[in-house]
């Protein structure tokens, strides 16, 4: 039994639309006991691995390291996906996450315990519409999002994530090059204030993240004035400028590891709080405020599509072989480029990245 419901995001194509999500339901502790033994010996039986996000269910994100997968933001949920020698992988998380395990693994299977699980990114995209938006400023180098479909990829020269997009943009505006960003516009800001590139902003927008406030935020740290602020750069810049450190979800994770603080106030999905509270035992974390609960905020600042995957879906799949990602090979061979020029060049980078330190306001320098 799931309630289906509507969820609203602003589209700058479109303006304010809505797109379903459904909620499902909770298994009770017997059930819950029953369905990850159930789960994990179809993920055996099947040669699959379960790579889920930090923002998905925490008994996904306990089957997937219990059963050799992966918990990870989406540039290690790509580079795990591509080399693991299973022949099935099962992505938890949004559409877009199972399309690009797809495009860099065609010879696999790929798995989604849902695929109507969406993000506000991609449908603020649509591909028709950013491809004229490109064609229009045919001299700006495009740079996209991994939040974004496959076909939108297709039309990219790079495809970046929120842990590698600050270093990639700075890379290309260092030779000069003028950027068409797309779709978040709060972290393409974020980015054009770090670096100063030259950046044409595409106007969408997280849900999640365009929810918390600047305001109640700055009551909030009075209140516990010992905390650091942790901020996801799809959070507003009013936002972001109160953090301590700004970052992806695996820099926020890395930041919480290495402060010494007793405190943190955290501005992403709440989702994170399963993996903060199991790296950092001793710490204590506080959601930044959104705009409320229920019916005055549009996501009370978890994912609804992030929340539809489920372990009933993931038994489902695995049983019936259903929902499966499909892609024209034409297509993923279009997107995979920008795809694999992101991975080769934070393969190049890794070295370096290993040697560096967190800077505050900043993230991994």
């Amino acid at each position: 039994m799931t309630d289906t419901f509507a969820v609203t995001f602003e589209s700058p194509v479109t303006g304010t639309s809505q797109a379903w999500a459904r909620v499902p339901t909770e298994p009770d502790p017997a059930e819950r006991e029953a369905l990850m033994s159930r789960c994990a010996e179809l993920l055996r039986a099947h040669d699959a691995a379960l790579v889920a996000h930090y923002y998905t269910h925490p008994d996904l994100q306990d089957l997937a390291q219990a059963t050799g997968g992966l918990v990870a933001d989406s540039l290690e949920m790509a580079r795990f996906g591509a080399r693991h020698p299973a022949t099935t992988l099962v992505v938890a998380g949004v559409r877009f996450m199972g399309e690009t395990a797809k495009m860099l693994s065609m010879d696999k299977r790929v798995l989604m315990p849902d695929l109507d699980a969406n993000c506000s990114l991609d449908l603020g995209c649509p591909a028709p519409q950013f491809s004229a938006f490109c064609d229009a400023h045919s001299d700006r180098t495009v740079v996209v999002y991994a939040n974004t479909s496959a076909a939108v990829k297709a039309r990219a020269d790079w495809v970046v994530t929120s842990s590698c997009a600050l270093d990639i943009v700075a890379h290309l505006h260092a030779r000069g090059e003028k950027i068409l960003w797309a779709p978040d516009r709060h972290l393409g800001g974020y980015i054009q204030q770090q670096t100063g590139a030259d950046m044409l902003l595409w106007q969408g927008s997280c849900i999640v993240h365009d929810e918390f406030k600047a305001l109640e935020l700055e009551m909030l740290k009075a209140e516990h004035p010992k905390a650091r602020v942790l901020v996801h750069p799809e959070s507003p810049a009013q936002v972001v400028a109160l953090a301590d450190v700004v970052g992806s979800t695996s820099q926020i994770l890395r930041a919480a590891r290495e402060l010494d603080a007793p405190e943190f106030i955290v501005a992403t999905d709440a989702g994170m709080f399963h993996a903060l509270q199991q790296q950092n035992p001793g710490k204590t974390f506080i959601a930044a405020p959104t705009a409320g609960n229920a019916a005055t905020c549009k996501s009370c600042a978890h994912c609804p599509w992030m929340a539809m995957n489920s372990l009933g879906g993931l038994a489902r799949v695995l049983e019936t072989g259903a929902n499966a990602i499909e892609l024209d090979p034409a297509l993923a061979a279009r997107a995979r480029l920008p795809v694999q020029r992101m991975l080769d060049f934070t393969a190049a980078q890794k070295t370096a990245a290993a040697a560096g330190s967190l800077v505050p306001g900043i993230g991994a320098a």
